[in-house]
């Protein structure tokens, strides 16, 4: 994947700074997600690459309710999690982002909760993930050229102990280099991109698959 940062830390074309930027941007795709059913209440947390070195990260504070998600809930986070700029605390899964980041080179990632990847990440957790080919749809992933591609979606169990799962999550992310995105088992979906488009693309993506697989699997018609 590119390492291309996406947003730099300079004035945009709008003279607003970058991070001012990428948190609304980020805030409207909270609200998006929220209008969509894929991060009720306080599920949910995004994150945009504002520098790569040194590691700066726009991301969502923790407890937030995304139906009115602001750019205020952004915070601006160095590599360790530390509040450079905003108020509160960054999301508790903070380390999961920043696990993704490393491994994936990624400038975006964001994390939904629908009902049918929960439902799926619940079914299928003891496989260690499910394969999803065949449907057209799959081309809207990067480097995804044929409806003929399988998707291996690693599901890692969940924990209480973030460092620990954010480990996991590394260690599924190097096992299977070429998943677009994973499950946290009874939890929900994260997906990245190389720009906050692309990572919004891929749940779009992601998250209509999943409804798909869970519908036809599920017998659920309606």
């Amino acid at each position: 994947m590119p390492t291309a940062v996406i947003l730099r830390d300079r004035k945009g074309k709008e003279g607003l700074p970058e991070f001012r930027r990428a948190a609304a941007a980020i805030a409207a795709l909270g609200r998006d997600f929220h209008a969509r059913g894929w991060a009720l209440g306080t599920s949910g947390n995004y994150s945009a690459v504002l520098s790569a070195d040194p590691l700066r990260l726009a991301i969502t504070g923790s407890g937030l309710d995304k139906s009115g998600l602001t750019t205020a809930h952004v915070l601006e986070i160095d590599e360790g999690g530390k509040v450079l700029k905003g108020n509160g605390r960054p999301s508790d899964e903070t380390p999961i982002h920043l696990a993704i980041i490393r491994a994936r080179q990624a400038r975006a990632v964001l994390h939904t909760h629908s009902v049918w990847g929960t439902l799926l990440s619940d079914a299928h957790c003891g496989q260690g993930g499910l394969t999803i080919e065949g449907y057209e749809m799959l081309k809207g992933l990067e480097g995804v050229s044929t409806h003929q591609h399988r998707e291996w979606i690693p599901i890692v169990d969940n924990s209480q102990d973030i460092p620990a799962l954010a480990a996991a999550v590394g260690a599924a992310l190097t096992t299977h280099p070429c998943a677009h995105g994973f499950l946290i088992c009874c939890h929900g979906l994260y997906t990245w991109g190389v720009s906050l488009a692309e990572a919004k693309r891929h749940v779009e993506i992601l998250e209509f698959l999943l409804e798909v697989v869970a519908r036809r699997g599920f017998g659920i018609r309606h």
